[in-house]
């Protein structure tokens, strides 16, 4: 079948169209050059901006894919969570789509949606060739979310209430991907940081500071990250005052600081690998894009799938593959039940 997949949950533009499970075309607008000279999104700016970008976006991805109206069979939408003015230009548009081609609508949970992305088919590198098995362990690390999940069956098997079920622990405060944003910005780098964290960590040594592991003991799966960031914040003022911040010390800063994260993200995912002998791990979420994060899991002894880094970030792709599976179940909304779809901030 073919099908559209729209996803506006915060500042990218995204639309794709597969065909299954395979991707015709993803045309993704990025807002970063908007929202750079802030440090960081501005709800009103992005929202507005998704108003300019969805249509010529739109065009952009029927025209790539070579498909026309008649041939989709469903739309697919984000509905939830993310920044409400953002979440309501992709509702409404999705929801105009469908009444006027008489399309059928599929609502979807964002985060559903990355834990979809491994699903996608798409050219892949060996490491992300690996075959799916189940029980399969999930860790979804992003700028808004921090999650570990058990999931037992394949998508097509997955219940309504799926992201209840197969939670083990989350963030209790602020997420991985913002722990390595607001770090960076407190180190200078321009907006999004974590990527910089990333690459200024070459050569630096990652235990030159002595950064907190929160929770590290904790028999739960949860997660923190606001510690860090005080004792981040903390020691480079005590080293801007000392005026040992030299370029050399910065690859130590962003070293010490990447280890800290990933080393609290092993951790529990260890323990979850210990306790439940999961068949296979995946990784999914934009800091999976982070290389010493991959490279960490790897290490751990599971198959470890994780999508291509295109798939990692947010994107429509992974919107149209859990609408997909949402759809054989036959959960679409008609075209008179989609009119009385609303956007949720959570």
């Amino acid at each position: 079948m073919f099908h559209l997949g729209i996803e506006t949950s915060c500042d990218e533009c995204s639309i794709a169209i597969l065909k299954d499970l395979q991707i015709l075309s993803l045309e993704t607008f990025s807002q970063i050059a908007l929202h750079a000279p802030f440090g960081g999104i501005v709800p009103e700016i992005s929202s507005r901006n998704h108003l300019e970008t969805f249509l010529p976006t739109l065009h952009a991805a029927l025209s790539r894919a070579g498909v026309s109206w008649a041939q989709l069979e469903a739309i697919s939408v984000t509905q939830r969570p993310g920044l409400l003015g953002s979440l309501l230009v992709g509702v409404m548009a999705a929801k105009t789509l469908s009444y006027i081609h008489g399309t059928p609508l599929v609502p979807v949970h964002h985060l559903e949606g990355h834990l979809c992305s491994i699903f996608i088919q798409e050219p892949a590198t060996p490491l992300e060739a690996t075959p799916i098995q189940y029980p399969l362990l999930i860790l979804l690390v992003s700028g808004g979310h921090t999650q570990l999940r058990l999931v037992k069956s394949p998508p097509e098997m997955w219940e309504e209430d799926i992201l209840e079920q197969s939670l083990l622990g989350e963030s209790l405060d602020d997420a991985a991907g913002e722990a390595f944003d607001k770090t960076a910005k407190m180190l200078g780098f321009e907006y999004p940081g974590g990527k910089w964290i990333d690459l200024k960590s070459v050569g630096g040594r990652s235990d030159a500071f002595a950064f907190p592991r929160a929770l590290k003991n904790d028999r739960s799966f949860n997660f923190s990250f606001s510690g860090l960031k005080t004792a981040v914040s903390l020691e480079i003022k005590k080293q801007q005052a000392s005026g040992a911040l030299s370029e050399g010390r910065i690859a130590d800063f962003c070293a010490s600081i990447q280890e800290a994260i990933v080393d609290a993200l092993c951790i529990k995912v260890t323990r979850a690998i210990d306790q439940f002998q999961p068949e296979c791990l995946a990784l999914v979420g934009g800091v999976a894009a982070n290389s010493r994060l991959r490279s960490r899991m790897q290490a751990l002894g599971i198959p470890l799938v994780v999508p291509a880094p295109t798939l990692c970030t947010d994107n429509a792709a992974m919107i149209a593959a859990a609408g997909f599976f949402r759809f054989k179940q036959g959960r679409a909304l008609s075209r008179a039940q989609a009119l009385t779809l609303t956007a949720r901030a959570t």
